[in-house]
């Protein structure tokens, strides 16, 4: 089911509520960090050239601890990084440090979640099925719903997924001009 684009599909799917959550600005930055983050658990991917008698795909990179872990850290480091320009990017007043902090540690997470949810669907076709919930649940979990490759599914995810967004723009952006549906 899950190539890259179907990965970035899931990630916009798991990041829909942030249209009801925040503003538009900061929906945005919440939806590009979880599509970002949907890709992460594949840096196995990579990782496997370098280690390839450590690391393997579908591997320690496609675990919840992991993922958790990474986005705890991601989250410190873009809030070291741009806490101090939040209000002028953002323009809000609900942005300080510690929430910024649970804003991009969120992001990250819902978008790795979003990886192991697809992978979850499509893996044993033709890899070996990822075990998530690893090293407190050791077994392979692959629920094989779809086949991996299918490009129409993908890409037909992708494009449900941006008209969705698209929509939820639309209806939940304060945006007043004569040519709007519903009046905010």
């Amino acid at each position: 089911m899950v190539d890259i684009t179907g990965h970035i599909a899931f990630g916009l799917l798991f990041a829909l509520p942030a249209w009801f959550l925040w503003d538009d600005r900061a929906s945005i930055g919440f939806i590009a960090l979880s599509v970002v983050a949907s890709l992460f658990p594949d840096i196995d991917l990579w990782l496997s050239r370098w280690f390839p008698e450590i690391i393997h795909h579908h591997g320690v990179t496609h675990t919840v601890l992991v993922v958790t872990i990474a986005s705890v850290v991601v989250g410190a480091v873009l809030t070291g990084l741009f806490s101090t320009q939040i209000d002028n990017r953002i323009q809000s007043e609900q942005f300080d440090t510690s929430s910024l902090f649970v804003f991009t540690t969120l992001g990250f997470l819902v978008g790795g979640l979003s990886h192991l949810s697809a992978d979850i669907l499509s893996a044993p076709d033709i890899s070996t099925p990822i075990e998530p919930f690893w090293p407190l649940y050791t077994q392979p979990l692959g629920i094989d719903f779809v086949w991996y490759n299918a490009a129409w599914i993908n890409i037909g995810f992708f494009s449900v997924m941006v008209v969705a967004h698209i929509a939820l723009a639309y209806l939940t952006t304060p945006i007043n001009h004569r040519y709007r549906l519903l009046p905010k």
